[in-house]
């Protein structure tokens, strides 16, 4: 199966007007150093940490109007791609190329069936016979379009644009320096590992010969020809000397700056790219860069799958994520202890919260009373239970004599209170 017949279905492409009228055309991003800050080991690593945090969303549809599209979206939202692989190469295109555009995937008659990821450099936005496309070049050179209403964008560093985001030329001094910095350190580390030596020549020579004479002391003494690491001349040359070379060590100072640069740009820090975040970073990261790309996922492609009538009957698709996944042990059990004694999760959310596997009847919810099945609250003549315990022989003469003194201060009789304070315990 062709990939063009794949999302379209063999449906007829024609030509709507005479001409396509364009309306905006994609700038591309910072495309310097063979291919842009994906080509950059630093940048490429915040790019990937970002779109690796986002596969692990978890999609889910609300209401009747797409569920029978559940599995798919939580399985295999398109014949080539995971869920997984389909929402890291979305957030992979927002964090490189700050747009990214998902089309449906529909069968022959027009009903979805699936939604596909396109980059927004081979998009442009036209415009024929007064209605507005998204056309799209394939790698084959081949192109397609699709209305624009019926299309999902996705967005970053909005401003100039209506469309698109921005592109990467706030970042190209910074690239400049990664790249810079890259090829001294090379360069360094080629020029410290030479053997190098200084020496004086006795006599007086002509310019060739100086020349002659240097080649033929290295030939001689430094090729790889001389295993036996002595070095011998004759009295042409006095006063030989070796060159000592330090190994190049990069500026601290500079790499802090670059690596709080790149971090800066793309909303995380270095120990989220180390995997070394603690619950506290790992949340301050998540409301700062995963929710935001969450939300919007949720609102573009509800937006594009349903009509307004089946979003105001409360269908939405949503992508969340469990967030206590890394916090401590500590954290997770009062979590699981409180909300679960409460209904507010069942045992299986209990189960996500620890990464465990799923339980028979994890959906029922637990309330205390102690620990009766939601459902049968009510249904039944139980009565809660009152326990009376009664109070330590050792404590009694002490708060006897306590009470009187309170009833004196503050004028009661000794015999008001007397059918309240009697027979009450713990």
């Amino acid at each position: 199966m062709k990939f063009l017949d794949y999302l379209f279905h063999g449906k007829q492409m024609r030509a709507i007007d005479s001409y396509f009228k364009m309306l905006n055309g994609y700038s591309p991003t910072f495309t310097s150093y063979n291919g842009g800050i994906y080509e950059m080991d630093l940048t490429r690593v915040a790019v990937n940490s970002f779109a690796t945090h986002c596969s692990k969303l978890k999609p889910e549809i609300e209401g009747n109007a797409l569920k029978r599209l559940e599995k798919t979206l939580q399985y295999r939202p398109n014949y080539f791609m995971d869920t997984a692989k389909f929402i890291k190469r979305l957030a992979t295109y927002v964090a490189v190329e700050h747009t990214a555009f998902i089309v449906p995937i529909e069968d022959k008659y027009g009903t979805l069936q699936g939604w596909y990821p396109l980059r927004a450099e081979r998009c442009e936005v036209v415009e024929a016979a007064g209605e507005i496309y998204l056309r799209y070049m394939f790698a084959n050179g081949e192109h397609a379009a699709i209305e624009f209403e019926r299309v999902g964008i996705m967005t970053d560093f909005e401003y100039r644009d209506d469309l698109f985001g921005e592109d990467n030329r706030t970042l190209k001094p910074t690239m400049q320096l990664i790249h810079t910095q890259n090829e001294g350190i090379i360069h360094a580390v080629k020029n410290s590992a030479n053997i190098r030596f200084l020496a004086k020549i006795g006599n007086i020579l002509k310019e060739e010969d100086i020349t002659k004479e240097r080649r033929r002391f290295t030939e001689e003494n430094l090729s790889a020809d001389n295993d036996s690491g002595i070095i011998i001349y004759d009295n042409k040359l006095t006063d030989v000397k070796p060159i000592e070379s330090k190994p190049y060590t990069p500026n601290a100072m500079q790499m802090q700056m670059i690596q709080d640069n790149v971090c800066t740009h793309f909303g995380t820090n270095m120990d989220i790219l180390q995997n070394k975040f603690d619950e506290e970073t790992w949340n301050a990261y998540y409301e700062g860069k995963i929710e935001p790309f969450a939300i919007q996922l949720s609102l573009v492609m509800s937006n594009m799958s349903l009509t307004e009538r089946e979003r105001a009957c409360g269908n939405a698709i949503m992508f969340s994520a469990n967030r206590l996944q890394y916090a401590s042990n500590a954290t997770k059990l009062q979590v699981s202890t409180q909300l679960f004694d409460r209904a507010l999760l069942n045992r299986n959310g209990v189960m996500d919260i620890w990464n465990m596997a799923h339980v028979e009847d994890g959906e029922k919810y637990y309330i205390r009373k102690e620990y009766t099945e939601v459902e049968k609250l009510g249904t039944g003549d139980e009565k809660p239970q009152i326990i009376i315990q009664q109070m330590p022989q050792s404590q009694m003469p002490q708060q006897a004599a306590e009470e009187k003194k309170e009833e004196k201060e503050t004028g009661q009789e000794d015999g008001a209170d007397a059918s309240q304070t009697e027979g009450e315990g713990v």
